[in-house]
């Protein structure tokens, strides 16, 4: 028997985005059954194709599933999905919500507190591992809700990561999320203006980008972003530099709450601001390195992007 088969009952998505389609798909993949929903219908329109099942808000996804995933691109998104009048807490049969976006430890507490409310369970899981670990299943889910839902849901997660549990608390998962892409976000930067400096003294990027991965300066850009999409001038990693960014501003807020100063974060944010401002908001975040690169006329390009300006 399969683990959808076992499941017995069917699963509702909400934010068929960059991040939910490919999620959705696997658990179509998987053989679960799918109810959707998108503001967009042509994003929805694939898994319709495949035979999921539209729905016309995402309170009539909750009133034909009891657990429904939302994948959303911004806190007062997530939080008008969750309670708004036609959100997933205004449906019939919805016992759980199994958040996956990014929106901050205090938006997770208050969306927890509204589904209480009604009688659902918020599942406070928020992923990490872009665009390509969503279609290849192998997300960081950073999961906190009551242990016996993190049992219960572990095969359905399993579908599209590996679940970490990191708490009951609604907001632990937020926490963890955000301290993943600090660490994210400040590696990008830092590499960006590091690969700038050795390309600027006349060092080859790529021999930079081989001896770094096999010392002790190897980080997430310099081993996944650096060769795939900043070297070869693609720019295309699948993650807009306004999310970066609005990711390190709840970081930085979640530090005040607690009555901490981030002095290196603080700088790290600085840097994703300007390209934010002078690169655009929707621009892949990997085109920090053209904001770093600026007007230095030093231009970090790889031999796979062959001898164009890109």
């Amino acid at each position: 028997m399969s683990e959808a088969s076992a499941w017995g009952e069917p699963v509702g998505f909400v934010g068929i985005g960059n991040m939910g389609a490919p999620m959705a798909a696997r658990l179509l993949d998987a053989g679960h059954s799918l109810v959707v929903f998108d503001v967009s219908s042509k994003a929805t329109a694939p898994l319709i194709a495949r035979g999921a099942r539209q729905a016309g808000s995402a309170a009539e996804v909750a009133s034909l599933a009891e657990t429904v995933l939302t994948s959303l691109p911004t806190p007062d998104i997530v939080e008008s999905v969750a309670l708004g009048e036609r959100g997933v807490g205004a449906g019939s049969r919805i016992k759980r919500l199994i958040e996956l976006s990014t929106s901050g430890p205090r938006i997770a507490a208050r969306v927890a507190q509204g589904l209480a409310a009604k009688g659902v369970t918020l599942v406070d899981s928020p992923v990490s591992g872009g665009v390509a670990g969503a279609r290849a299943g192998t997300l960081a889910v950073m999961v906190a809700c009551p242990r016996a839902e993190f049992d219960r849901l572990q095969p359905l997660l399993k579908v599209i990561g590996k679940p970490f549990y990191v708490g009951e608390r609604p907001g632990l998962g937020q926490t963890m999320k955000l301290v993943n892409n600090l660490l994210s976000g400040a590696a990008l930067a830092i590499t960006s203006e590091a690969m700038l400096l050795g390309t600027k003294a006349g060092l080859d990027p790529d021999t930079m980008i081989e001896v770094i991965n096999a010392g002790s300066g190897r980080n997430s850009a310099s081993q996944d972003k650096f060769p795939k999409s900043i070297l070869p001038r693609r720019f295309d990693a699948g993650f807009a530099t306004r999310l970066m960014l609005k990711d390190l501003k709840l970081c930085l807020e979640e530090a005040e709450s607690l009555g901490l100063t981030l002095w290196v974060a603080s700088a790290v944010r600085q840097l994703w601001l300007k390209t934010f401002n002078e690169i655009g908001p929707n621009e892949d975040f990997t085109t920090i390195m053209r904001c770093v690169e600026g007007s230095t006329g030093v231009e970090v390009r790889g031999r796979a992007a062959g001898s164009s300006r890109g």
